[in-house]
């Protein structure tokens, strides 16, 4: 293997890559048998699900590892990197093992993030394809929501053009009388382009009317589709089937939703999901088996890879591993909460990522800016740094605690980081109860995660009792204010007054304790208010808009100003990708 601290990381890919295993190695060393695999070329491929459900319905589950984090600098952490990492460990102690991880977006990937397939030498791979495209799963998500809104937006212009007679005539569908100022969907695609996140669309043309209707419109990024929701937390067909025809596009003219079934779409978008709905599979670096699926983030979606590859990586695996977005405010909360409710499965135990670069983040160092060269104190040792930061990561321990569940601290190593930091992590953090594991899986693989899988077996020996913050039926204000209280640590919540009405009807709905809370709320501190580092006290959520999600069975509380659509900065790492067109080769992915 090529040395991390002096190749790229699409370096050490593409070197990985000449001895990868073929995706029907992989799928056997799983158990799969060879009808189960549906193979998009040699090296990766989908998993036909039904097929294995069927087959090992009746074997128990394996363990169930969930990886989330502290919270996380703009750099991030090294979530997708500590996963990879921890299942190679894993793997070298003999176990059969699998990870779930969710498929990057186009628009981290071209942007400042990366394509989160891990890094140095824990990482997934093949790595082009895993980062540009993929089998098309992101494309099918983007076809299924557009063509929500072609449907929207034709029938607009044609309830404009003609009479009740005539549009009965011709579209044998009564009128729906769409309200123009109450669309409640935008175009999606998966690029960071914020000139596209206010946008007016149908302007006459040389065809007049029939160029569509004028109204004010948007582009969301992709991944924070509700089709892409769904594909996260659908069961099997039927049940994405079902939620397809639940989404909500607009309202009418009397404030009554219009869905998908409605509009008589939602068995065409289900088509454009068929093959997108079975989980994709590729390997580490060190030839261990990962599930690649959906990829909704974590700040403004829910923020999980799919049940599906969960229910089967445990029914293949002895210890499966899955990742959940950003830090256990955001992402663990969602998983606890919303995705084990989904599919009904429980966690054995939790790594909590942390990193001495957040640490120190959260304790008065500097803000590392993506781009820029970090502020010197990140170089420096700084006890003191550390033990003020490590409120932050204590804090995150809690919460993965309050859930039933045994927390694993992963101190993800930097060649940067002392003896006297680490050792500082270790005094607290044990102090606190939970395991504490230093490992450097991104300079040396799965040996140097050897004490981080051995820690995380430990944990799953102890006797989980796993139960969830919140019932369903309690009403969504208390919910909102139980998760802002004991997961955030704010004294409590402010509504503005259309939040307040929006959940006034929301807990009206015949559905409501059907419907989960997916939360709103930036990644980079405890709080809704992004500059505020550590554990902040003294201060309370603000809770300005309320949005429901039909298809997903979502109510999301907005938190701050949180846009769908992110924008592209003025480094891109698009501008360090190019092709070497002699062998085809991409080069400068990361």
């Amino acid at each position: 293997m090529l040395d991390p601290k002096k190749h790229a990381d699409w370096e050490i890919a593409q070197d990985a890559e000449q001895g990868m295993k073929t995706v029907y190695q992989i799928g056997r060393d799983l158990g799969l048998e060879e009808n189960e695999l549906l193979p998009y070329g040699h090296y990766m491929g989908k998993v036909d699900f039904r097929a294995v459900l069927e087959r090992l319905g009746d074997r128990p589950n394996g363990k169930y590892v969930d990886v989330t984090a502290i919270t996380p600098t703009p750099l991030g952490e090294g979530k997708s990197t500590t996963t990879i990492g921890l299942v190679q460990g894993l793997g070298r102690r003999g176990k059969r093992i699998s990870a779930a991880i969710r498929q990057p977006s186009g628009g981290p990937t071209m942007g400042v993030k990366g394509s989160a397939a891990g890094g140095g030498l824990s990482q997934c791979i093949p790595l082009t394809q895993y980062s540009l495209g993929f089998t098309g799963d992101i494309n099918a998500v983007m076809n299924a929501h557009n063509l929500a809104m072609v449907a929207l937006t034709s029938r607009m212009q044609h309830e404009r053009n003609y009479n009740d007679e005539k549009l009965l005539a011709l579209s044998k569908m009564p009128r729906l009388n769409i309200d123009p100022t109450n669309v409640n969907m935008g175009w999606v695609m998966d690029f960071c382009c914020q000139s596209l996140r206010n946008i007016i669309i149908g302007m006459d043309g040389v065809n007049g009317k029939s160029d569509g209707f004028m109204m004010r419109s948007r582009f969301d990024i992709a991944v924070s589709s509700e089709v892409m929701a769904i594909l996260a937390i659908a069961r099997d067909l039927a049940d994405m089937r079902r939620r397809m025809g639940k989404i909500i596009v607009a309202y009418d003219r009397d404030g009554k939703p219009v869905t998908t079934a409605d509009l008589e779409v939602d068995g065409a978008m289900t088509a454009w999901m068929v093959e997108a709905i079975n989980p994709n599979i590729i390997q580490t670096i060190e030839g261990q088996p990962v599930f690649v699926h959906a990829g909704p983030f974590a700040n403004i979606a829910i923020g999980q890879s799919s049940v599906i590859a969960d229910r089967i990586g445990l029914k293949l695996s002895e210890y499966h591993v899955t990742e959940s977005g950003f830090g256990a405010d955001i992402g663990y909360e969602k998983f606890w909460n919303l995705k084990c409710h989904y599919s009904g499965l429980k966690p054995d135990a939790a790594v909590v990522v942390a990193t001495v670069r957040a640490l120190k983040s959260h304790g008065g160092a500097p803000t590392p800016v993506p781009g820029r060269p970090l502020p010197e104190e990140y170089s420096r040792e700084n006890v003191g740094f550390v033990e003020a930061g490590c409120c932050n990561l204590l804090h995150h321990i809690r919460t993965v605690k309050k859930s039933g569940v045994s927390p694993v601290v992963c101190i993800n190593a930097f060649v940067t980081d002392t003896k006297a930091e680490i050792a500082k992590i270790r005094e607290l953090c044990e102090a606190e109860g939970a395991r504490v594991a230093l490992s450097t899986h991104w300079e040396h693989g799965g040996e140097g995660a050897l004490e981080l899988a051995d820690a995380v077996m430990d944990a799953c020996a102890d006797k989980s009792d796993f139960t969830p913050l919140y019932g369903w039926d309690m009403p969504f204000k208390e919910r909102i204010e139980l998760v802002a209280r004991e997961i955030y640590g704010a004294d409590g919540v402010d509504f503005s007054a259309e939040a307040e009405k929006k959940l006034a009807v929301i807990q009206q709905r015949d559905d409501a304790a059907e419907l989960g809370l997916c939360m709103v709320k930036t990644h980079l501190s405890l709080s809704d208010d992004p500059s505020r580092k550590g554990a902040p006290k003294d201060w309370r959520l603000r809770i300005r808009d309320v949005l429901i999600y039909g298809g997903a069975g979502f109510v999301v509380p907005v938190s701050g100003v949180i846009t769908l659509m992110p924008g592209t900065g003025s480094n891109p790492s698009f501008r360090r990708v190019d092709v070497d067109t002699e062998t085809g080769r991409v080069r400068g992915i990361f």
